[in-house]
């Protein structure tokens, strides 16, 4: 499939209540006018960024999860985003990407946000995932993952980044200049939805949600209003730069080591 199309959805969450949440983005989806194939929702769409997993978190067999399933089988479609699960006797910030089938996979927040308390409310993941669909090769990533290149670096392994946050209005421009730096580092798609409004920890969201391609240059920026946007990549138009500018095959080899703190 050369064409994927990716419905961006910026919109404000209900505190610590998963049904409101999912009744509002199954209207949302619902309601969309424009076909798509990838649905994207925001970090923690079913709680908002909570550091209280005991009060909100699901398990992988919970509600928000069977929602999910159901809704990407109705509508032919794959939904991804983050949420709260607990599992094992620990917490994760977790980020689900559902196809239609249900052979929904997983990525686990490498990075958490320790000024939040988010290191101390959830455990850390140590794997990197590549999903792919539709042809495509995509990398899932939450929020502050988006401030670490090398974890982000996949050297012409992946054909699109998608980055789901709640990240606050103070450093929004860090966001806007990230989003596109790990576009051109990887010569890639990159996707980042954030939301918008205000939360129970008095932080202030203004959305900029965005997808980059792979020069770097904007596709689309949501400002800092609710919106919902669809917009189509371009897989051939994707490698085709790649061949004119292969400036991958000069990048430096690494590997990770994962150690606990």
């Amino acid at each position: 499939m050369s064409e994927l199309r990716v419905t961006l959805v910026q919109t404000s969450l209900f505190w610590h209540d998963a049904r409101a949440n999912r009744r509002h983005f199954a209207a949302v989806i619902d309601g969309l006018t424009a076909a798509t194939d990838v649905v994207v929702l925001p970090e923690m769409f079913a709680s908002g960024f909570s550091m209280a997993p005991h009060r909100c978190a699901e398990t992988m067999d919970g509600a928000t999860i069977g929602w999910m399933r159901e809704i990407a089988a109705k509508h032919n479609i794959a939904v991804c985003g983050s949420l709260a699960i607990g599992e094992d006797g620990s917490f994760f910030n977790r980020f689900v990407f559902m196809p239609p089938d249900g052979a929904h996979q997983c990525y686990d927040k490498r990075h958490l946000y320790a000024q939040a308390g988010e290191d101390s409310a959830y455990k850390s993941g140590s794997e990197r995932i590549v999903i792919r669909y539709r042809g495509w090769r995509i990398c899932p990533m939450i929020c502050y993952d988006l401030r670490f290149p090398a974890w982000c670096r996949h050297s012409g392994g992946i054909d699109l980044l998608v980055f789901v946050a709640s990240w606050p209005d103070a450093r929004r421009q860090h966001w806007r200049s990230l989003l596109r730096a790990r576009a051109i580092e990887n010569q890639c798609y990159v996707v980042g939805v954030n939301r918008v409004g205000d939360d129970a920890n008095g932080y202030k969201y203004v959305g900029d949600s965005a997808v980059y391609e792979y020069s770097g240059e904007r596709v689309v920026e949501l400002e800092s209003e609710p919106r919902i946007a669809t917009v189509t990549l371009d897989y051939m138009a994707q490698a085709a730069y790649r061949r004119r500018l292969p400036f991958l095959q000069d990048a430096d080899e690494f590997a990770f080591i994962h150690t606990k703190k």
